[in-house]
């Protein structure tokens, strides 16, 4: 096995340069940093895992956690996955710093900064999709501390990996569910969180696409009113599929109760109902207060305990998983296993598994 020795011989330089490019521990000039690394690829160089685990003990390394929602169950689920993750990674002496925050985009960047100063060394995150959170991610890696984006991403960033769902598949996968429920033509509501959160958007985009309807630009420009929850997308449809309306509840179930009320007021002919993100719990309850002469069917995400016990009263007809303790447990495997070792993942793109449950394999 080659040593640093042997790597500061060829790469020119002192044993000492080696140490702080590999473990990260000062500055380097790039060119040396970017020869150092090539020549322990070339030389197949592995650390010394007691070594690591010693040099990560005292540096502590502190990592930051910044996820949507208090309240939100599905990133319960993530949070048990990194903390699961977290006792298997004790050797290493790593702690978490959580925060989780509505959907704020002024709030989100406030919060990155409040983390950045209470010392971590990488950042675990669900992103509000805009370009100043591109720039906070970019800001952070040339200042040394990583990022991966969980559960939705910004894929232009400098992030090291995406860890959630491919949603485009996700949105895809809805339609076929829905052809398969249903005949004829269907009248569909669709329920997301915020045009700000990419994976919602792609939900809806893959819906979409699979059903060849052609949305204008207009339809995906943000007003920055809150309080315009609706898309306002009347009369389009596919050959047999009509979008009639795209509400948002901000992953709130109040909101949620609320809007899915006056969706089904005004449309009480709705044949489905297809919900993108959280408010699931809000927005069922709305179908059980209104007065129906037919149930439509739901097809949602993920199956946190309100989605399963609206799974097992027949409310919701399918919902489609994406392992949300998985990722969590894959984000802080891959960021830790950077900051130890300065391995970047193989993939930049790690894609959960599809599974969809229905009321008969809960």
């Amino acid at each position: 096995m080659a040593t640093m020795k042997e790597i500061a011989d060829l790469a020119g330089v002192s044993r000492g340069t080696v140490d702080r490019v590999l473990n990260h521990r000062g500055i380097v000039n790039a060119e040396t940093e970017k020869k150092v690394l090539e020549i322990a690829k070339l030389l197949h160089y592995e650390p010394n895992k007691a070594g690591i685990a010693l040099a990560a003990q005292k540096k502590k390394i502190k990592i930051g956690v910044l996820l949507f929602g208090a309240d939100n169950p599905f990133f319960d689920e993530v949070m048990d996955g990194l903390r699961r993750k977290l006792e298997e990674l004790s050797i290493y002496g790593c702690s978490i710093v959580e925060k989780r925050i509505p959907f704020d985009l002024d709030r989100q960047l406030r919060t990155i900064d409040a983390l950045v100063a209470e010392g971590i060394h990488g950042l675990i995150l669900s992103p509000y999709n805009d370009k100043k959170v591109q720039e906070k991610i970019d800001g952070l890696w040339e200042n040394g501390i990583p990022c991966v984006t969980v559960n939705t991403d910004i894929p232009d960033s400098k992030r090291i990996a995406y860890v959630g769902s491919d949603y485009y598949k996700c949105g895809q996968t809805a339609v076929g569910l829905l052809q398969l429920m249903t005949d004829g033509q269907i009248k569909v509501g669709i329920i997301t969180g915020s045009r700000n959160v990419l994976c919602h958007e792609e939900r809806i985009a893959g819906f979409l696409d699979r059903l060849s309807i052609k949305l204008p630009p207009s339809f995906y420009a943000y007003t920055g009113d809150s309080s315009d929850s609706s898309r306002n997308v009347s009369n389009i449809r596919s050959s047999d599929v009509q979008i009639i309306d795209i509400i948002e509840n901000e992953d709130d179930d109040y909101k949620s109760f609320e809007r899915v009320s006056s969706l089904l007021a005004q449309h009480p002919d709705l044949s489905a109902l297809y919900f993108t993100a959280a408010g699931v719990y809000g927005g069922c309850r709305a179908i059980l207060n209104a007065s129906l002469q037919s149930v439509p069917k739901v097809i949602t995400f993920d199956a946190v305990p309100t989605t399963q016990e609206m799974l097992n009263r027949g409310v919701i007809s399918a919902t489609i998983c994406q392992q949300p303790d998985e990722q969590g447990a894959r984000s802080l495997t891959l960021l830790v296993d950077y900051l130890l070792t300065g391995n970047l993942p193989e993939e930049t793109l790690v894609f959960m598994d599809l599974s969809i449950k229905i009321k008969e394999n809960l």
